[in-house]
């Protein structure tokens, strides 16, 4: 009794830290065209009726002599003012947001219903939109991931301090606490990556003990089917490796059959919506015809989404500069540096969970390959390589499972997470729409390493040490 009552008193300190750091960060305007781009979609879905996106206050130009002073909000980006957002597609003639249908889609249900509840429209207070649709989008996303990785720790049997270590670390010491501020499918899929994982770790536990709930199956078949509607890059990947993973658990055909109807329903969706605005089944945002229209930035080379950029060479590069260049993904959130060696112990140690580890590393890899193939752009101008937000779920699964199995990496964890805490609160003041370096990172990631190369010499004296006395 005792412990259910520490254990939800604890779960409600997480879930209350969460919703303040999401109700604190969430900005009450369109930070850059990514963010303007599902709001114009939003607003033309609910308030005219419509996917074409030319009504809204996202997307309409001034006329000449018409007044461009600022409108009664903040306005991050002034592109947006003067020229509406540019991630938009023209097909036939209309214009279209460029992002995933699906999540416009739920988020136009959202803001439907604070319409029937408050009578709020974006166009008489753009502000109050645009803040409760991040809230409700990336805000809450990060609740769910930032609750799900405290519960996960439940589940792979950490102790308290280590799980609200692993908890804080994630939720204050990555890129995860700056994209919650404005609208982006990379928070609303680490969310749904982060939940499962969650489901995928209690799977493993209810197959061992040879019961596997039809409703458990049917719910990961349901994350796993939105995360594919989320982002055609990493979608597909999570997909397939969780396909593999679940029939690798249940080792029959009709959990398999469960989950892949649970997710086809998205996939369906998607497709379908996708087919009816740009007559293909390929992201309507990879054809470059449809990115050519006047004042349109992207050309044939920039898009993401082709092959055949790069020679061997500048491939290598490129993909080493994802991981740790200037904008490399494991520098701007440095508990990730542990992932690598924690494969090759976890690997040498084969735990129960190994299966999983193995989904993990198959989904980072193919992700991170999987853009170093089709893109060369660093995915724009946002805070570190922001497609790989989501692989922060399946490299903490990763790290809880290095840090119960492994106690003597704590201390270096908690090491990389502090200078981690450093970088991300830069990050979160600038925000995820950066068009520069964090300030100072290349002086912040070099002391973090010297921190972490200290704390491991210092271990390794004090395990000589040990020795010799004993």
């Amino acid at each position: 009794m005792v412990h259910d009552r520490s254990e939800w008193g604890a779960a409600s300190l997480v879930l209350i830290a969460a919703a303040t750091v999401a109700i604190v960060s969430a900005r009450s305007y369109a930070g850059s065209w990514n963010d303007g781009s599902r709001l114009a979609a939003v607003e033309s879905i609910v308030d005219y009726h419509t996917l074409t996106i030319e009504r809204s206050i996202f997307v309409q130009v001034p006329s000449r002599g018409e007044s461009t002073a600022p409108p009664p909000y903040p306005l991050d980006e002034p592109d947006l003012l003067l020229y509406g957002t540019r991630d938009k597609i023209l097909v036939k003639g209309r214009f279209f947001s460029s992002k995933s249908p699906v999540p416009i889609l739920l988020m136009a249900a959202v803001y439907q219903g604070l319409q029937w509840a408050t009578g709020l429209t974006a166009r008489a207070r753009p502000d109050r939109f645009i803040y409760w649709m991040t809230l409700l989008s990336s805000g809450l996303a990060y609740v769910v991931a930032v609750w799900c990785v405290f519960q996960l720790g439940r589940s792979l049997r950490l102790t308290p301090p280590v799980r609200v270590g692993l908890t804080a670390s994630f939720g204050l010491a990555t890129v995860a606490l700056t994209y919650s501020r404005h609208i982006n499918n990379h928070m609303l899929l680490l969310g749904v990556a982060a939940a499962l994982f969650l489901g995928l770790s209690r799977l493993a536990e209810e197959a061992r003990a040879g019961r596997v709930p039809l409703l458990r199956l049917a719910g990961l078949g349901t994350l796993t089917g939105l995360g594919y509607t989320i982002d055609l890059g990493a979608g597909p990947i999570l997909l397939v490796c969780t396909l593999g993973l679940v029939a690798y658990r249940c080792q029959r055909l009709r959990p398999v059959a469960v989950f892949a109807l649970a997710a086809l329903p998205w996939l369906a969706l998607h497709h379908a919506v996708n087919y009816a605005v740009g007559g293909t089944f390929r992201p309507a945002n990879a054809v470059p015809a449809y990115l050519q229209w006047p004042g349109s930035p992207f050309t044939p080379q920039t898009i993401t989404g082709t092959f055949g950029r790069h020679t061997v060479g500048h491939f290598l590069a490129y993909a080493a500069d994802l991981l740790v260049g200037k904008r490399g993904f494991l520098g701007h959130n440095l508990p990730l540096f542990l992932v690598p060696p924690g494969l090759v112990l976890l690997a040498r140690g084969r735990p129960r969970e190994l299966p999983e580890i193995v989904h993990a590393a198959c989904v980072c890899c193919g992700t991170w390959l999987t853009y170093a193939l089709l893109s060369s752009n660093y995915s724009g101008l946002a805070a570190s390589i922001r497609w790989f937000v989501p692989l922060l779920a399946p490299g903490y699964y990763v790290l809880a499972v290095v840090l119960r199995d492994y106690p003597c990496h704590r201390r270096d964890f908690l090491v990389l997470s502090a200078w981690g805490a450093v970088i991300a609160g830069v990050m979160w003041w600038k925000g995820p729409w950066m068009k520069h370096m964090v300030p100072f990172y290349w002086p912040l990631v070099a002391a973090a390493l010297l921190s972490w190369i200290l704390s491991w010499i210092r271990r390794r004296r004090m395990e000589g040490r040990t020795v010799a006395r004993g």
